[in-house]
Protein backbone atom coordinates (compact mmCIF):
# COMPACT_ATOMS: atom_id res chain seq x y z
CA UNK A 1 0.00 0.00 0.00
CA UNK A 2 1.46 3.40 -0.92
CA UNK A 3 2.04 5.81 1.93
CA UNK A 4 -0.39 8.56 0.93
CA UNK A 5 -3.22 6.00 0.86
CA UNK A 6 -2.03 4.57 4.16
CA UNK A 7 -1.91 8.05 5.72
CA UNK A 8 -5.43 8.74 4.48
CA UNK A 9 -6.73 5.62 6.25
CA UNK A 10 -4.79 6.38 9.45
CA UNK A 11 -6.26 9.88 9.53
CA UNK A 12 -9.76 8.50 8.96
CA UNK A 13 -9.32 5.89 11.71
CA UNK A 14 -8.10 8.51 14.22
CA UNK A 15 -11.02 10.77 13.39
CA UNK A 16 -13.68 8.04 13.70
CA UNK A 17 -12.03 6.57 16.77
CA UNK A 18 -12.45 9.82 18.67
CA UNK A 19 -16.00 10.31 17.40
CA UNK A 20 -17.13 6.81 18.39
CA UNK A 21 -15.17 6.54 21.69
CA UNK A 22 -13.25 3.55 20.37
CA UNK A 23 -10.37 1.43 21.59
CA UNK A 24 -8.41 -0.52 18.95
CA UNK A 25 -6.92 -3.86 20.01
CA UNK A 26 -4.33 -5.73 17.95
CA UNK A 27 -3.07 -9.24 18.55
CA UNK A 28 0.71 -9.77 18.51
CA UNK A 29 0.37 -11.58 15.14
CA UNK A 30 -1.23 -8.67 13.25
CA UNK A 31 0.48 -6.76 10.41
CA UNK A 32 3.04 -4.15 11.61
CA UNK A 33 0.94 -1.15 10.54
CA UNK A 34 -2.07 -2.53 12.44
CA UNK A 35 0.01 -2.99 15.60
CA UNK A 36 1.31 0.56 15.20
CA UNK A 37 -2.15 2.14 15.07
CA UNK A 38 -3.62 0.07 17.92
CA UNK A 39 -4.15 1.40 21.45
CA UNK A 40 -3.17 -1.98 22.90
CA UNK A 41 -1.17 -4.86 21.44
CA UNK A 42 -0.98 -8.25 23.16
CA UNK A 43 -2.38 -11.73 23.82
CA UNK A 44 -6.06 -12.20 23.02
CA UNK A 45 -7.54 -12.60 26.51
CA UNK A 46 -5.23 -10.03 28.04
CA UNK A 47 -6.47 -7.49 25.47
CA UNK A 48 -10.13 -8.28 26.22
CA UNK A 49 -9.60 -7.85 29.95
CA UNK A 50 -7.79 -4.53 29.54
CA UNK A 51 -10.45 -3.24 27.14
CA UNK A 52 -13.21 -4.18 29.60
CA UNK A 53 -11.59 -1.90 32.18
CA UNK A 54 -11.71 1.17 29.90
CA UNK A 55 -14.60 3.59 29.34
CA UNK A 56 -14.50 3.01 25.56
CA UNK A 57 -17.93 2.42 24.01
CA UNK A 58 -16.63 0.56 20.95
CA UNK A 59 -13.92 -2.12 20.73
CA UNK A 60 -12.37 -2.82 17.34
CA UNK A 61 -10.60 -6.18 17.66
CA UNK A 62 -7.86 -6.77 15.11
CA UNK A 63 -7.47 -10.49 15.51
CA UNK A 64 -9.72 -13.46 14.77
CA UNK A 65 -13.35 -14.26 15.57
CA UNK A 66 -12.97 -16.07 18.90
CA UNK A 67 -10.86 -13.15 20.22
CA UNK A 68 -13.56 -10.62 19.40
CA UNK A 69 -16.06 -12.98 21.06
CA UNK A 70 -13.96 -12.98 24.26
CA UNK A 71 -14.11 -9.17 24.27
CA UNK A 72 -17.90 -9.34 23.85
CA UNK A 73 -18.17 -11.88 26.70
CA UNK A 74 -16.26 -9.59 29.07
CA UNK A 75 -17.77 -6.28 27.84
CA UNK A 76 -21.48 -6.87 27.14
CA UNK A 77 -22.20 -3.13 27.40
CA UNK A 78 -19.70 -2.24 24.66
CA UNK A 79 -20.04 -2.71 20.89
CA UNK A 80 -17.38 -5.14 19.63
CA UNK A 81 -16.39 -5.02 15.95
CA UNK A 82 -14.30 -7.50 13.96
CA UNK A 83 -13.16 -5.58 10.83
CA UNK A 84 -13.12 -8.66 8.57
CA UNK A 85 -15.93 -11.18 8.94
CA UNK A 86 -13.83 -14.01 7.43
CA UNK A 87 -11.05 -13.67 10.04
CA UNK A 88 -11.62 -17.03 11.70
CA UNK A 89 -9.43 -19.55 13.48
CA UNK A 90 -9.03 -23.03 11.99
CA UNK A 91 -8.18 -24.46 15.41
CA UNK A 92 -11.37 -23.03 16.97
CA UNK A 93 -13.37 -24.48 14.05
CA UNK A 94 -12.09 -28.01 14.80
CA UNK A 95 -14.69 -28.50 17.54
CA UNK A 96 -18.46 -28.03 17.67
CA UNK A 97 -20.63 -27.85 20.75
CA UNK A 98 -22.50 -31.01 19.62
CA UNK A 99 -19.23 -32.99 19.39
CA UNK A 100 -18.16 -31.72 22.80
CA UNK A 101 -21.47 -32.73 24.43
CA UNK A 102 -21.11 -36.23 22.98
CA UNK A 103 -17.55 -36.54 24.33
CA UNK A 104 -18.68 -35.29 27.74
CA UNK A 105 -21.35 -37.99 27.88
CA UNK A 106 -18.69 -40.62 27.14
CA UNK A 107 -16.42 -39.21 29.90
CA UNK A 108 -18.67 -38.05 32.75
CA UNK A 109 -15.80 -38.09 35.30
CA UNK A 110 -13.60 -35.72 33.31
CA UNK A 111 -13.33 -31.98 33.89
CA UNK A 112 -13.60 -30.08 30.59
CA UNK A 113 -10.73 -27.63 30.18
CA UNK A 114 -11.12 -25.44 27.15
CA UNK A 115 -8.33 -23.43 25.56
CA UNK A 116 -9.39 -19.81 24.94
CA UNK A 117 -8.90 -20.43 21.20
CA UNK A 118 -12.48 -21.67 20.92
CA UNK A 119 -15.97 -20.32 20.28
CA UNK A 120 -18.20 -18.79 22.97
CA UNK A 121 -20.50 -21.84 22.66
CA UNK A 122 -17.64 -24.25 23.41
CA UNK A 123 -16.51 -22.08 26.35
CA UNK A 124 -20.10 -22.14 27.66
CA UNK A 125 -20.08 -25.95 27.53
CA UNK A 126 -16.76 -26.23 29.43
CA UNK A 127 -15.94 -26.28 33.14
CA UNK A 128 -13.03 -23.88 32.94
CA UNK A 129 -10.95 -22.04 30.32
CA UNK A 130 -7.18 -21.70 30.11
CA UNK A 131 -4.59 -19.83 28.07
CA UNK A 132 -1.24 -21.12 26.84
CA UNK A 133 0.35 -19.14 29.69
CA UNK A 134 -1.77 -20.42 32.61
CA UNK A 135 -2.76 -23.93 31.42
CA UNK A 136 -0.53 -25.80 33.89
CA UNK A 137 -1.90 -23.82 36.85
CA UNK A 138 -5.50 -24.29 35.70
CA UNK A 139 -5.15 -28.06 35.26
CA UNK A 140 -3.41 -28.45 38.63
CA UNK A 141 -6.14 -26.44 40.37
CA UNK A 142 -8.83 -28.99 39.50
CA UNK A 143 -9.86 -31.76 41.90
CA UNK A 144 -10.65 -34.10 38.99
CA UNK A 145 -7.86 -36.38 37.85
CA UNK A 146 -9.23 -36.84 34.31
CA UNK A 147 -9.05 -33.87 31.98
CA UNK A 148 -10.91 -33.58 28.69
CA UNK A 149 -8.78 -30.94 26.99
CA UNK A 150 -10.19 -29.13 23.95
CA UNK A 151 -9.57 -28.23 21.17
CA UNK A 152 -5.75 -28.17 20.79
CA UNK A 153 -4.21 -31.66 21.04
CA UNK A 154 -0.65 -30.31 20.91
CA UNK A 155 -1.15 -27.84 23.75
CA UNK A 156 -2.93 -30.67 25.63
CA UNK A 157 0.09 -32.97 25.22
CA UNK A 158 2.42 -30.21 26.40
CA UNK A 159 0.28 -29.66 29.54
CA UNK A 160 0.06 -33.42 30.13
CA UNK A 161 3.87 -33.59 30.08
CA UNK A 162 3.96 -30.94 32.84
CA UNK A 163 1.22 -32.29 35.13
CA UNK A 164 0.31 -35.61 36.74
CA UNK A 165 -3.26 -35.69 35.38
CA UNK A 166 -4.76 -38.14 32.93
CA UNK A 167 -5.68 -36.39 29.66
CA UNK A 168 -8.21 -37.09 26.93
CA UNK A 169 -6.99 -35.20 23.87
CA UNK A 170 -9.04 -33.60 21.10
CA UNK A 171 -7.74 -33.90 17.53
CA UNK A 172 -7.48 -30.14 17.00
CA UNK A 173 -4.31 -28.25 16.07
CA UNK A 174 -3.16 -24.83 14.92
CA UNK A 175 -2.12 -25.26 11.25
CA UNK A 176 0.49 -22.46 11.52
CA UNK A 177 2.28 -24.00 14.51
CA UNK A 178 1.79 -27.51 13.10
CA UNK A 179 3.86 -26.44 10.07
CA UNK A 180 6.92 -25.95 12.28
CA UNK A 181 9.07 -29.09 12.25
CA UNK A 182 12.03 -30.22 14.36
CA UNK A 183 14.26 -30.00 11.26
CA UNK A 184 13.37 -26.28 10.99
CA UNK A 185 14.61 -25.75 14.55
CA UNK A 186 17.78 -27.77 13.95
CA UNK A 187 18.51 -25.76 10.78
CA UNK A 188 17.90 -22.44 12.55
CA UNK A 189 20.16 -23.50 15.46
CA UNK A 190 22.91 -24.41 13.03
CA UNK A 191 22.63 -20.99 11.35
CA UNK A 192 22.43 -19.10 14.67
CA UNK A 193 24.25 -21.18 17.32
CA UNK A 194 24.22 -18.36 19.91
CA UNK A 195 20.46 -17.81 19.72
CA UNK A 196 17.91 -18.86 22.33
CA UNK A 197 15.03 -20.87 20.86
CA UNK A 198 11.55 -19.74 21.96
CA UNK A 199 8.48 -21.59 20.67
CA UNK A 200 4.75 -21.58 21.33
CA UNK A 201 3.18 -24.48 23.31
CA UNK A 202 0.82 -25.09 20.35
CA UNK A 203 3.84 -26.60 18.53
CA UNK A 204 4.51 -30.34 18.28
CA UNK A 205 6.27 -31.85 21.32
CA UNK A 206 9.22 -32.79 19.08
CA UNK A 207 9.69 -29.04 18.41
CA UNK A 208 9.17 -28.03 22.06
CA UNK A 209 11.83 -30.56 23.12
CA UNK A 210 14.44 -28.71 21.04
CA UNK A 211 13.54 -25.26 22.40
CA UNK A 212 14.93 -23.36 25.38
CA UNK A 213 11.39 -22.33 26.36
CA UNK A 214 7.78 -22.90 25.28
CA UNK A 215 5.87 -19.68 25.98
CA UNK A 216 2.71 -17.75 25.11
CA UNK A 217 3.16 -14.67 22.92
CA UNK A 218 3.25 -12.36 25.97
CA UNK A 219 5.59 -14.88 27.62
CA UNK A 220 7.99 -14.63 24.68
CA UNK A 221 7.95 -10.82 24.86
CA UNK A 222 8.65 -10.87 28.61
CA UNK A 223 11.41 -13.49 28.31
CA UNK A 224 13.24 -11.52 25.61
CA UNK A 225 12.99 -8.28 27.58
CA UNK A 226 14.63 -9.87 30.66
CA UNK A 227 17.13 -12.11 28.87
CA UNK A 228 20.86 -11.38 28.69
CA UNK A 229 20.92 -13.15 25.31
CA UNK A 230 21.23 -11.01 22.20
CA UNK A 231 19.81 -13.40 19.56
CA UNK A 232 16.56 -15.36 19.43
CA UNK A 233 14.97 -17.94 17.14
CA UNK A 234 11.21 -17.37 17.27
CA UNK A 235 8.93 -20.37 16.78
CA UNK A 236 5.53 -18.74 16.50
CA UNK A 237 3.59 -16.61 13.98
CA UNK A 238 5.97 -14.09 12.44
CA UNK A 239 3.84 -11.04 13.23
CA UNK A 240 5.31 -10.97 16.74
CA UNK A 241 8.79 -10.17 15.39
CA UNK A 242 7.71 -6.59 14.60
CA UNK A 243 6.94 -5.94 18.27
CA UNK A 244 10.02 -7.82 19.48
CA UNK A 245 12.28 -5.62 17.30
CA UNK A 246 10.46 -2.45 18.34
CA UNK A 247 10.80 -3.19 22.06
CA UNK A 248 14.34 -4.64 21.86
CA UNK A 249 16.22 -2.65 19.20
CA UNK A 250 19.60 -4.05 20.28
CA UNK A 251 18.61 -7.70 19.90
CA UNK A 252 18.28 -9.91 16.82
CA UNK A 253 15.34 -12.13 15.89
CA UNK A 254 15.11 -14.98 13.38
CA UNK A 255 11.89 -16.78 12.41
CA UNK A 256 12.27 -20.53 13.02
CA UNK A 257 10.63 -21.03 9.60
CA UNK A 258 9.45 -18.77 6.79
CA UNK A 259 6.10 -20.66 6.85
CA UNK A 260 4.99 -19.26 10.20
CA UNK A 261 2.24 -17.07 8.78
CA UNK A 262 -1.42 -17.27 9.83
CA UNK A 263 -3.51 -16.21 6.79
CA UNK A 264 -6.48 -15.18 8.96
CA UNK A 265 -4.32 -12.86 11.07
CA UNK A 266 -3.21 -11.03 7.92
CA UNK A 267 -6.71 -10.33 6.57
CA UNK A 268 -7.19 -7.08 8.48
CA UNK A 269 -5.82 -3.94 6.80
CA UNK A 270 -5.98 -0.21 7.62
CA UNK A 271 -8.69 0.16 4.97
CA UNK A 272 -10.79 -2.55 6.67
CA UNK A 273 -10.46 -0.84 10.08
CA UNK A 274 -11.54 2.52 8.60
CA UNK A 275 -14.56 0.89 6.92
CA UNK A 276 -15.39 -1.07 10.06
CA UNK A 277 -15.57 2.15 12.10
CA UNK A 278 -17.39 4.06 9.39
CA UNK A 279 -20.13 1.43 8.94
CA UNK A 280 -19.92 -0.06 12.47
CA UNK A 281 -19.30 -3.52 11.03
CA UNK A 282 -19.06 -6.47 11.80
CA UNK A 283 -20.76 -6.57 15.18
CA UNK A 284 -20.12 -9.56 17.42
CA UNK A 285 -23.34 -10.69 19.04
CA UNK A 286 -23.57 -13.55 21.54
CA UNK A 287 -26.87 -14.80 22.98
CA UNK A 288 -27.00 -13.71 26.64
CA UNK A 289 -27.45 -17.23 28.03
CA UNK A 290 -24.32 -18.47 26.18
CA UNK A 291 -22.39 -15.31 27.13
CA UNK A 292 -23.12 -15.80 30.85
CA UNK A 293 -22.06 -19.45 30.83
CA UNK A 294 -18.92 -18.71 28.81
CA UNK A 295 -18.06 -15.91 31.25
CA UNK A 296 -18.41 -18.38 34.13
CA UNK A 297 -15.70 -20.59 32.53
CA UNK A 298 -13.46 -17.54 32.08
CA UNK A 299 -14.11 -16.31 35.64
CA UNK A 300 -13.16 -19.71 37.08
CA UNK A 301 -9.87 -19.45 35.24
CA UNK A 302 -9.26 -15.88 36.42
CA UNK A 303 -9.94 -17.00 40.02
CA UNK A 304 -7.09 -19.53 39.67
Amino acid sequence: MNNSKEDKYIEKIRELKKERKTIILAHNYQRPEIQDIADLVGDSLDLSRKAAATDAEVIVFCGVHFMAESAAILSPEKTVLLPVREAGCQLADMITVQELRKKKEENPQAAVVCYVNSSAEVKAESDICCTSANGIGVVNSLKENRILFVPDGHLGRYLASKTKKEFIFWKGFCPTHYNLLSEDILRAKEEHPQAKVLVHPECRLSVIDLADEALSTNGILEYVKKSEAKEFIIGTEMGIIHRLKKENPNKKFYPASENLICPSMKLITLKEIAQSLEEMRYKIEIPEEIRKRAKKSLNRMLAV
